[in-house]
């Protein structure tokens, strides 16, 4: 983490602990700290009365380089950090309006599917990417699945805090419950199903953690430009 002033370092560490407290999920908490540890650099760190002109220019500056997404979660971790830390209303206009824009989703095919597994030459990553597909989870339920969401005996997998903080059920297919139970023979981690691959095979039984989600990440990507495929949406990634 980098060295900040101690004004603002104690702004950054309250803005921290409210957006704990208020239970958020950890790739919102990411994202809104990420913004304003952006937004501090940007302003020399004084960030306690920024203008309206002061923030056009900063999103004008932003969206010359990020997504629409990028640019409003930068907005929305700022309303949060006015509202939690600075303790005052926000009273910023909506300025910013990301177009309307109605896409379909790409759509793999079972045969597409199939190729990319196949060219994924890591085990942990190949049963991971094909519980995604098969349960049809995203990237971050995916990596929070236990052992104990796996219900064999009702077929079913325990999603837990899916999209909205729910919790969901998800049918489990035969196929992927006898894969999931191979790759658990593997590694026998006591509580994660997808344990983290830096201490190798030898040190997966004592992983903290889940697999790295940057390293899962880049691993599709680059599988499936290896097999000439552009579509991962449905991977959920």
């Amino acid at each position: 983490m980098a060295d900040f002033p101690e004004h603002f370092d104690r702004q950054y560490q309250s803005h921290l602990k409210h957006l704990k407290l208020k239970g958020l999920q950890p790739k919102t908490i990411d994202a809104y700290a990420r913004g304003m540890r952006r937004i501090g650099e940007y302003f020399a760190y004084q960030v306690d009365a920024l203008s309206q002109d002061q923030l056009v220019e900063y999103f004008t500056d932003l969206m010359a380089s990020h997504s629409w997404s990028g640019v409003k979660l930068d907005l929305y971790g700022l309303k949060f950090f006015t509202e939690h830390v600075l303790r005052k209303p926000w009273t910023m206009p909506k300025f910013i309006r990301p177009p309307k824009v109605s896409r379909l989703p790409d759509i793999v095919s079972v045969a597409e599917a199939q190729a990319l597994f196949g060219a994924t030459r890591v085990l942990s990553y190949r049963v991971f990417f094909f519980t995604l597909y098969s349960l049809g989870l995203r990237l971050g339920e995916g990596l929070a699945l236990t052992v104990g969401d796996i219900d064999g005996e009702r077929m079913r997998v325990h999603v837990r805090d899916a999209k909205g903080n729910r919790d969901r059920l998800v049918p489990l297919p035969l196929q992927t419950l006898q894969v999931l139970r191979g790759y658990w023979r593997v590694h026998q981690h006591p509580r994660l199903l997808f344990p983290n691959r830096a201490g190798g095979l030898r040190g997966a039984a004592a992983a903290t953690s889940a697999l790295d989600r940057g390293g899962v990440q880049r691993t599709l990507h680059q599988v499936a430009a290896g097999c000439g495929l552009k579509k991962t949406s449905p991977l959920t990634v």
